[in-house]
């Protein structure tokens, strides 16, 4: 945004460093084709493919599937297919061309591959031989760099709205942890955070280091759905080459569950236990 835009060059104009967090690695986090809708998805998870630029693939970041990016849309065969999103690698292309006299370095799981190179970029990092540092929620935690002045988060909302009921706090947790990587040296900082939601209890109160009053607020919500630690859950993941024969022994063992209940209802055993799905 060019409110992130102008604080980043204040920022390094005066000397400071700069972390960018967005929780997103690869280039465009889902393709689609603009003439039927279209998106390309795994063809084992039904989950969108991410593109990866760098290495030309389109790769599922659930089970690891990749393939190559279609040509042409493989449902209605229009010869276009647009690459939407933003992901860790677009992003670092984009501040590359904006502050190209900055070295910029981006820390994901695809450039940390090697052996010590995730603490070489940090001692480079420490040193002043890079001055904008980006990545997803490995640079958030534990780093301490007095010279960083400004902290961004590009999408901070893009986490809220997994299917898992951990996500808010998991949201708030990364914000209150990027946050507090700015501002620890004589300087002080900055901390912008871009959002469509400025309003979510888990972004209002992390901009605010609002702890208690998320917990509590958390809390409420998990009692309200007997969600952890109120009650524990199990999770059972069924994989299978093929749908169907996954689908039907998932239906199967839920069947299995169901009868095992109603028995303890039936005998007067204790059965406090419910079947979310599938």
């Amino acid at each position: 945004s060019p409110t992130l835009e102008r604080a980043m060059k204040n920022a390094l104009d005066l000397g400071g460093q700069v972390m960018l967090l967005l929780n997103r690695r690869g280039y465009s986090t889902y393709l689609h084709c603009p003439a039927c809708g279209h998106v390309e998805q795994c063809k084992f998870c039904d989950l969108s493919m991410t593109y990866h630029r760098e290495r030309h693939i389109t790769m599922c970041h659930y089970c690891g599937y990749e393939k190559r990016p279609p040509e042409q849309c493989p449902v209605c065969g229009a010869g276009t297919v647009a690459y939407q999103g933003m992901g860790t690698e677009k992003l670092q292309a984009e501040i590359e061309a904006k502050f190209p006299d900055k070295v910029v370095q981006r820390m994901d799981s695809d450039t940390m591959k090697r052996p010590g190179s995730h603490q070489k970029a940090l001692d480079a990092f420490r040193r002043g031989e890079i001055h904008i540092l980006l990545g997803t929620q490995m640079i958030a935690k534990g780093l301490d760099f007095p010279n960083v002045t400004l902290v961004g988060v590009v999408n901070a909302d893009v986490g809220l709205h997994h299917a898992d009921f951990r996500a808010s706090e998991r949201t708030f947790q990364l914000l209150a942890q990027v946050a507090g990587r700015t501002g620890r040296g004589e300087l002080g900082g900055y901390v912008y955070l871009q959002t469509w939601q400025p309003e979510h209890p888990s972004i209002a109160l992390a901009v605010n280091h609002d702890y208690l009053t998320f917990a509590r607020d958390e809390m409420k919500v998990r009692r309200l759905h007997n969600y952890p630690p109120f009650q524990r859950m199990a999770r059972l993941i069924v994989r299978c080459k093929d749908e169907k024969a996954g689908n039907d022994y998932a239906d199967r063992l839920a069947a299995a569950f169901r009868i095992e209940l109603d028995r303890r209802k039936r005998e007067g055993e204790p059965a406090d236990l419910r079947l979310l799905g599938p």
